[in-house]
């Protein structure tokens, strides 16, 4: 699993590289991916070739901040005039790092399409308002078709946390499976982490029509599975935690929506498969989430 997402990550890494040599001459090249947030500036080349990167929370502005800025070589000799530096054209593609489309909210299973569980699956009834789903994106690539449109494709990290209320132990292996447990947990929270793979549509409405642009933006979503994990929490054994595949899905998939305004917003998240996999208690056993998204 760690080699599948390492090559995906260097893949990813590889096309945004190989989109910025694309610029090709003897002069200062510039890429930005940028918002209204603090920058991290990073220069790597020598004399004759230097590329900047400029890293950013966000991709509010992103869209008017792309661009590359050239230098003209000047021949030995000749002093430097006062004269403006000539810009090529603003790019419509855009690559690097970024931490944007922070989502924070509220995770909930659903049980052949109803929210209560069945008698099957009452061992992993949670705590609605304690179970949680927190991702975000680190690396995106994408395409500006017009002032209103564009497509990205990104990837990042998804973590869902379900507070469980009975004073069960997952058990490892297939199916799922569980003990009961005599001790009082405190706190006993069953989670999963992916490497979420999202491709973005995204549509803005026209610049001017209010002082910040409305932004609706949904697609297809993937996932592979990094880990899971149930952590503990009682007087009697204070913290411990187990971590094992604990049968879920290794790939999901499924679908997303956005809408925001000024970098905030609400974000609803729906997987198409079941949470497990070999787990025939657990067929049809899907996983929502929804809430606030920043950096949008």
């Amino acid at each position: 699993m760690k080699n599948i997402l390492l090559t995906l990550f260097c893949s990813l890494v590889a096309l945004s590289a190989s989109a910025q040599d694309t610029i090709k001459n003897d002069s200062t090249r510039r890429v930005k991916v940028i918002t209204d947030r603090d920058t991290i500036e990073m220069k790597v080349g020598n004399d004759k070739k230097k590329v900047e990167i400029i890293f950013e929370m966000g991709d509010e502005s992103i869209d008017h901040n792309l661009e590359t800025d050239t230098i003209p070589n000047r021949p030995k000799g000749d002093k430097k005039t006062s004269s403006p530096i000539p810009k090529v054209k603003k790019s419509k593609f855009f690559s690097g790092l970024t931490f944007s489309r922070f989502d924070l909210g509220l995770a909930k299973m659903l049980d052949h399409g109803k929210g209560n569980l069945s008698s099957e699956n009452e061992f992993l009834d949670y705590r609605s308002w304690k179970s949680v789903n927190v991702g975000f994106d680190v690396v995106q690539m994408g395409y500006k078709f017009h002032d209103q449109f564009r497509v990205v494709v990104a990837a990042g990290f998804d973590w869902t946390h379900f507070r469980l209320k009975n004073n069960v132990i997952i058990t490892e292996g297939t199916p799922l499976g569980y003990e009961n447990s005599d001790i009082d947990y405190k706190k006993n929270r069953f989670s999963s982490s992916y490497l979420r793979i999202p491709l973005t549509f995204e549509v803005k409405s026209k610049a001017g029509a209010f002082p910040h642009r409305l932004k609706f933006a949904g697609g297809p979503i993937a996932g592979v599975l990094i880990q899971g994990s149930q952590k503990f929490k009682s007087k009697e054994e204070g913290k411990r935690k187990n971590k094992d595949d604990f049968n879920y899905m290794p790939f999901r998939y499924g679908a997303f929506a956005r809408i925001g305004y000024n970098g905030f917003g609400l974000f609803a998240k729906y997987y198409f498969n079941d949470m497990f996999q070999d787990s025939p208690d657990q067929i049809d056993l899907k996983s929502l989430s929804f809430g606030v998204t920043f950096f949008l």
